[in-house]
């Protein structure tokens, strides 16, 4: 992990912990720009943290990433970080501490 991948853990974990989210979760785009996204749980709305980071990033203009994270319990939904960055794009898996629980692979 890269002091770039480590600013993504950072802002994952500040993302989760604003609103005590069961997950928060961070992409780098291709040009280098990071979005934050936490999962919502609402009666009217549910969405991943990785997710919401994805579609986030997608709104902007993203078009590729570099690397995802994704802090708290669960196991990662990588579909949303393949279709738009395809596969192969590390997806680190961090525990509510930002210690790295897995490193997977859209």
């Amino acid at each position: 992990m890269t002091p770039e991948d480590e600013k993504l853990v950072a802002l994952a974990r500040v993302a989760r912990g604003r609103i005590a989210a069961v997950q928060g979760a961070a992409v780098r785009d291709e040009t280098g720009r990071s979005y934050a996204g936490v999962t919502i749980d609402l009666p009217s709305l549910r969405i991943d943290a990785l997710a919401f980071a994805v579609a986030s990033a997608f709104a902007a203009g993203a078009r590729g990433f570099e690397a995802a994270v994704v802090v708290g319990p669960g196991t990662p939904d990588l579909t949303a970080v393949s279709d738009v960055g395809g596969p192969g794009i590390p997806v680190w898996h961090c525990d509510s501490k930002g210690e790295v629980i897995a490193e997977l692979r859209s």
